[in-house]
């Protein structure tokens, strides 16, 4: 990936849709075998190769900027949440408002976990990747800088979205850690392949 406008619009929107959808995701608890995750997981570790994708290609700047954007943007989803659970339903939807309220107001206690832990971890993790980039060469050691990064943030996120819900806050913090240093494992060669020409010039039409 070059380093264009372009290319910064394209990371910036897959970086706000996973960071949205996450905060809606939360809400379902999956479990498998011992292991107990929210559903989000599927989707928030695409956040960090979004942020480390940035921070190597555009810079540290660009990379914080994205951050703060992403934390107006989960306030701004926040206001809309509340909105449309105050907002009277239909006569024919009353019945569905309890099960919207309960959906969405689930939502609103993920987003503003989601929050607090979003901003400390992807603010630690830009500050991480770029010291460990100015010491170390491979870029393997800085795109896996995140799994202490996500540690602080599943830790954090964990028990705002869950104290007095799930019976175990540390076996949920322990799995959820888990997949998602497996997941930062695996990004990897896709970190590796997106950011390839990230020294080079963008190419002239």
């Amino acid at each position: 990936m070059y380093k264009t406008t372009r290319n910064l619009t394209v990371v910036t929107a897959f970086f706000i849709a996973a960071l949205v959808i996450s905060n809606i995701l939360a809400s379902k608890v999956v479990q498998i075998g011992w292991i107990e995750i929210p559903a989000a997981v599927v989707a928030y570790p695409i956040t960090f190769l979004c942020t480390d994708i940035v921070s190597e290609i555009w810079g540290k700047k660009d990379a914080q900027f994205l951050v703060r954007l992403g934390f107006f943007v989960q306030l701004f989803t926040l206001l809309l949440i509340y909105i449309a659970i105050f907002l009277p339903p239909a006569p024919y939807m009353t019945e569905f408002q309890e099960s919207y309220a309960a959906t969405l107001g689930s939502s609103a206690r993920f987003v503003l976990a989601s929050m607090v832990a979003y901003l400390v971890a992807q603010s630690f993790d830009i500050v991480l990747f770029h010291k460990i980039k100015a010491r170390f060469s491979p870029k393997w050691m800085r795109n896996n800088s995140k799994a202490v990064s996500q540690l602080i943030d599943t830790a954090i996120f964990i028990t705002i979205a869950f104290i007095g819900v799930v019976p175990n806050l540390l076996v949920m913090i322990f799995s959820q850690y888990l997949i998602k240093v497996l997941i930062a494992l695996a990004d990897t060669p896709i970190f590796y392949f997106i950011t390839r020409h990230s020294s080079a010039e963008p190419p002239t039409e």
